[in-house]
C-alpha cells in the first residue's frame, strides 16, 4: 500500500519475535530485465510492544562480548610487542631455565639423586693378580698334561726346512763408499739393524764399517760389537757378498778432521723402503764417499726384493754368531735345563719375559702401581724419547692399548699362559724361585 512502510512480520502482531535483518539490496542492473528497483520511502514505523526491549537486550551482550574479547586481544598485542622491541630478553630465557632446575634439584634430598658409576669397559684395566687369585684353586685341581703332552709332536708341516741362502762366488765389484750405522735399541733392535746394514751395503755396493751399539740411556751397556758377537767370523763369512772392515780409513778421514760427527748424517724415517736408499742415499753416498745412518733401528722395511732378504738371512742365521763367553755361558745353561728336564725327556722352553724399564715405558701401557709407576714411567720416557709423547697434539689412551693387546705381559701373565699349556711343575716352580 503506497504509504505504508513495508514489513515481512505481517499480520501476526505483537507475538511475533524480533524481525531478521533485511535482505542485502539487489544492486542496479541485477534485477530482472536489467531494471533497477528503488525503494520505496518509509515514513515513521509504530513500536511493537515487547520487540524494542528484546532487540536491546541483544545489542547489550553483543557490546559486552565483544568488548571481553578485544581486551584479552590488547594485552596480549601489548606483551608481545614488548618482547619484539626487547629481543634481549629471549636471552635470558635459558638462565631462567637454570635457575628453575637448580632450585628444584635444590629441593630434593641427596639420597633421592641417582648416583652415576663411571665402569671402565672391559679389558681395558690391568686385573690380573685379582684373576689369578680366583682362578688358582681351578689351576692347582687341574693336573692334565694333554698339551704338554703333544706340544713336540707336530712338526713342519711341509716336511723339511731348507736354508733360504745360496753361497755367492763372484767377485765383488769396486765399492762405492763406506757406511757406518749407529745401531740403537736393545739386542733384539741391534740384531735387526745389523741385518739390515748388511742387506743394505749390499743392495748399494758399499762398504760396511762395523756397526756401532749406540750407548743406552736407561740401561747403559758399554758392550761393543766384538763383546755380543764373534766379529771375525761375523767379516770372513760376507767376504763374497759383502765387504766389511773396522774404521774408515786414515786418507778418508782426514777431509773431515777425524771427526766422525762431520760426516754427513742421513735421518731416514722409520721402515723405509729399498728404493728409497737407491734413490736418495745412493747418490749422496757415491758423491762423499763415507756417509752416517744414525739412528738406524728399523730403518727398512720387510717387503724387500729377495736378494735383499738374502743378505738379511746371510747376517742373521750365519753372520752372527755369539762371542766365546756369552757361547760358554748358554751352553752351561742348556745344560742344567736339559738336566732339570727329565720328566720331559730334556726338553723345555725357554722364554724371554721382556718385562723392561723401557718396554713398557715404550707401551704407554698402566698397571697396578698408582701414582709411583706413573711418574717413573714418565721420566723413563723424557729420558728415553725427550719429548716424543709429551707432543702437541698427542693423545695416549692406556685403557685402548691395552684393549688392543699391545701391553706388555707381566710375569704372572706368563705363568698363567704356561699354566694353561700344561707346564705346571717344574716351570711354575722355577718361576716361584
Amino acid at each position: 500500500m503506497q504509504g505504508q512502510a513495508y514489513s515481512r512480520l505481517g499480520s501476526f502482531g505483537a507475538a511475533a519475535s524480533a524481525p531478521p535483518p533485511p535482505s542485502a539490496p539487489v544492486r542496479p542492473g541485477a534485477g530482472a530485465g536489467g531494471a533497477s528497483r528503488t525503494p520505496a520511502k518509509a515514513g515513521p514505523a509504530r513500536a511493537i510492544p515487547g520487540t524494542a526491549a528484546s532487540a536491546t537486550a541483544a545489542a547489550r551482550a553483543g557490546v559486552a562480548h565483544r568488548g571481553g574479547g578485544g581486551a584479552a586481544r590488547r594485552v596480549a598485542r601489548a606483551v608481545l610487542a614488548t618482547l619484539l622491541r626487547r629481543q634481549a630478553v629471549f636471552l635470558f630465557a635459558p638462565l631462567l631455565y637454570v635457575a628453575a632446575m637448580l632450585l628444584y634439584m635444590g629441593s630434593l634430598p641427596l639420597d633421592a639423586v641417582p648416583r652415576i658409576i663411571a665402569r671402565q669397559p672391559p679389558g681395558s684395566v690391568y686385573r690380573s693378580p685379582q684373576l689369578y687369585a680366583r682362578l688358582r684353586a681351578d689351576m692347582d685341581a687341574d693336573n692334565s698334561t694333554g698339551a704338554l703332552a703333544t706340544v713336540w709332536r707336530h712338526t713342519y708341516k711341509g716336511g723339511t726346512w731348507w736354508p733360504c741362502i745360496n753361497n755367492m762366488t763372484n767377485g765383488l765389484p769396486e765399492s762405492n763408499g763406506y757406511i757406518y750405522v749407529e745401531a740403537n735399541g736393545g739386542l733384539n733392535q741391534q740384531r735387526t739393524s745389523i741385518c739390515n746394514a748388511v742387506a743394505i751395503a749390499g743392495f748399494l755396493n758399499a762398504t760396511l764399517i762395523i756397526p756401532n751399539f749406540h750407548f743406552h740411556s736407561i740401561w747403559r751397556d758399554p758392550s761393543k760389537f766384538s763383546d755380543i758377537y764373534d766379529k771375525d767370523h761375523f767379516v770372513q763369512r760376507l767376504q763374497n757378498d759383502v765387504r766389511v772392515v773396522d774404521e774408515i780409513p786414515d786418507f778418508m778421514m782426514e777431509r773431515f778432521g777425524h771427526n766422525l760427527s762431520n760426516v754427513f748424517n742421513f735421518k731416514i724415517k722409520a721402515w723405509a723402503r729399498i728404493q728409497y736408499y737407491k734413490d736418495v742415499v745412493l747418490p749422496k753416498l757415491v758423491e762423499e764417499r763415507v756417509i752416517r745412518i744414525s739412528p738406524f733401528a728399523n730403518r727398512l722395511s720387510f717387503d724387500a726384493p729377495s736378494a735383499v732378504q738374502r743378505l738379511r738371512c746371510l747376517a742373521n742365521f750365519e753372520a752372527l754368531k755369539f762371542s766365546k763367553p756369552i757361547v760358554s755361558l748358554s751352553e752351561t745353561l742348556v745344560s742344567r735345563m736339559r738336566e732339570r728336564s727329565a720328566e720331559s725327556d730334556g726338553k723345555y722352553i725357554s722364554v724371554h719375559l721382556r718385562f723392561e724399564e723401557d718396554m713398557i715405558a715404550f707401551s704407554c701401557c698402566v698397571y697396578d702401581g698408582g701414582d709411583e709407576e706413573k711418574k717413573e714411567m714418565d721420566a723413563a720416557r723424557e729420558i728415553g724419547w725427550r719429548g716424543k709423547f709429551t707432543k702437541r697434539g698427542r693423545v695416549i689412551r692406556p685403557g685402548v692399548i691395552r684393549m688392543n693387546g699391545k701391553c706388555p705381559l707381566t710375569p704372572l701373565e706368563v705363568c698363567q699362559y704356561l699354566i694353561t699349556e700344561g707346564w705346571v711343575n717344574a716351570s711354575w716352580n722355577g718361576f716361584q724361585q
